[in-house]
C-alpha cells in the first residue's frame, strides 16, 4: 500500500488544523507537522495535531542535525509517530535519534535533501537503524526546476526500507513517483495551497490508487522552455512579491485591451526624442514573442504609432515599452497591441537614425538588458533578470497559489488580518 502524506508547511496552527481536517476528508493517510509550523508554534503543534487525529500517523519534520537523541525524544513525547532527521547529520546524531525513537515507540525517517551522494547515504542510514528514507527536493531547489524523480529511481533500488518522496508533487506526477519506488508520497503545496483542499487531496489519492495522471493547471514547476506559460498565469504583483517587492518599472502608463497582457524577453532600443528610426528597425530584428523596450529619455515627441504597432503585431511581437511618447492610441487599442508609454501625444518626429539596438537601458528605477523578461498588465510593469527568470516565475506561481487559499479562507468569513494573524506577527522592536 502507498501512503499519501500532507506536509503542513504553514506558520499558523489554526490554519494548519483546518487544512489538515479537509485533507483527511480527502483521503490523506499521514499528517506531517512541517518545519515552519514547528518553528512557529513549537512542539505544541505536534501535540495538538496528534490529539485531533489520533488514528493518523503524525510526522514531525524536525530537520534535526545535532542532538538527535534530545530532539527525537521531545518529538516522540509530543506524539510524533515518525520523526525526520537530516541525512547530512553525523552518524552519531542519527544513531542517537534512532535509539530515542525506539525507546518511546516512534520511528526515524532520514531526509536525504542536499546529501552529496544520496544513494550511498541511504544505504548508510539504513544500517544505522532508520525506518524510512526520504528523497526530497526542497522548495528553493524546485523553484529552479529540479525534481526528485532521478534520485528516487536510484535510491529505491538500493535500500530495503520504505522510501518517501517529496518535492513539488501534484496529481500529474504522483503516479510516476509510485511507479519508481515511492512508498510514501509527500505533498505540500498541491494540497495546502488549494482552494478546495479536500478535492485536491482526493485527486492526488486517486492518482496514486489508480496509477493514472490527473491533469492540474496549478502546482507545477516550469523550466526555461515553458517559462512564458508560467508568466502568463501570474500577475505583476505576484512577480513583484516573488522578487521581494523589486522589479517594478515606474512612470509608464499601460495601454491595454481589457485583461490584456505583455510577456516576453526584451529587445532594447535607445534613441533621441522624436527619432523613430531605431524603434521601427528593431521590429525587423526582433523575434516573435519579444518585447521591444525603447528609451527616449522621457522625450515628449512620439517615436511609435499605429503603423509601427501593426508591423509589430504581424511579426508576433508581444508589445512595446516606451520611456517616451506614443501616438495613435485609438487605433492601437483597436488592434489590441499592448503598449506602455510615458506620454500620449499627437505629434511624431522624423526617422534620423540616431541611437542603438541591444544596449543596456536604465529608466523607471530599473536596469533593462536585451533578454531580460518583461511582464506588463493593468497593475503595471516589471522586469525580471534573464538569469533568474525560471526561479522568479516559479516563485510568482507560489505567491498566486498561496493567495488563492487565503482568498478562500477570507470568503468563508475571515479577514486578511485574522487569517494572517497580523498583530501576532508584527515585527518586534
Amino acid at each position: 500500500m502507498v501512503f499519501l502524506q500532507v506536509a503542513l508547511d504553514l506558520t499558523i496552527l489554526e490554519r494548519a488544523i483546518q487544512i489538515a481536517k479537509e485533507a483527511v476528508e480527502g483521503g490523506v493517510d499521514w499528517i506531517e507537522v512541517g518545519t515552519p509550523l514547528i518553528k512557529s508554534e513549537g512542539m505544541n503543534a505536534v501535540r495538538t495535531i496528534k490529539k485531533m487525529f489520533k488514528d493518523k500517523v503524525i510526522v514531525a519534520d524536525m530537520k534535526t542535525m545535532d542532538v538527535g537523541g534530545v530532539e527525537a525524544e521531545i518529538a516522540a513525547k509530543s506524539g510524533a509517530d515518525v520523526i525526520i532527521i537530516l541525512g547530512v547529520s553525523d552518524d552519531e546524531t542519527i544513531k542517537e535519534a534512532v535509539n530515542a525513537a525506539n525507546k518511546y515507540g516512534s520511528k526515524i525517517m532520514v531526509d536525504l535533501i542536499n546529501t552529496i551522494d544520496p544513494v550511498k547515504r541511504a544505504q548508510e542510514v539504513e544500517k544505522l537503524g532508520a525506518s524510512y528514507v526520504c528523497v526530497h527536493v526542497g522548495v528553493d531547489q524546485q523553484m529552479k526546476g529540479m525534481d526528485p524523480i532521478d534520485i528516487l529511481k536510484k535510491v529505491s533500488k538500493t535500500v530495503n526500507i520504505p522510501v518517501a518522496v517529496a518535492g513539488g508533487i501534484n496529481s500529474e506526477t504522483a503516479p510516476l513517483m509510485v511507479e519508481n519506488g515511492a512508498y510514501i508520497v509527500i505533498v505540500g503545496g498541491a494540497i495546502i495551497k488549494a482552494e478546495n483542499v479536500t478535492e485536491a487531496a482526493k485527486r492526488i489519492k486517486e492518482s496514486i490508487t489508480k496509477m493514472e495522471k490527473i491533469k492540474t493547471d496549478l502546482f507545477k514547476k516550469y523550466t526555461l522552455e515553458n517559462v512564458r506559460d508560467a508568466l502568463i498565469k501570474v500577475s505583476t504583483p505576484n512577480i513583484s512579491d516573488a522578487m521581494h517587492r523589486k522589479g517594478a518599472i515606474h512612470g509608464l502608463t499601460p495601454i491595454l485591451p481589457k485583461g490584456g497582457k505583455m510577456v516576453g524577453p526584451a529587445l532594447t532600443v535607445r534613441t533621441i526624442d522624436g527619432d523613430w528610426a531605431k524603434p521601427v528597425e528593431a521590429i525587423d530584428k526582433a523575434e516573435p514573442g519579444q518585447v521591444i523596450v525603447i528609451d527616449v529619455a522621457g522625450g515628449e515627441t512620439a517615436v511609435w504609432g499605429e503603423l509601427a504597432s501593426w508591423s509589430a503585431k504581424v511579426k508576433g511581437i508581444s508589445g512595446v515599452v516606451i520611456n517616451g511618447a506614443v501616438r495613435d492610441i485609438d487605433f492601437i487599442k483597436e488592434i489590441n497591441f499592448p503598449v506602455f508609454a510615458k506620454y500620449i501625444v499627437p505629434n511624431a518626429g522624423e526617422p534620423k537614425g540616431y541611437g542603438e539596438i541591444g544596449v543596456e537601458l536604465e529608466f523607471g528605477g530599473q536596469k533593462i538588458r536585451t533578454g531580460d523578461w518583461i511582464v506588463g498588465d493593468e497593475s503595471g510593469l516589471v522586469v525580471i533578470p534573464k538569469e533568474n527568470v525560471v526561479e522568479i516565475a516559479n516563485r510568482a506561481l507560489d505567491v498566486l497559489e498561496r493567495e488563492n487559499r487565503l482568498r478562500e479562507e477570507i470568503k468563508r468569513g475571515s479577514t486578511l488580518s485574522k487569517v494572517s494573524k497580523l498583530e501576532e506577527w508584527e515585527k518586534v522592536g
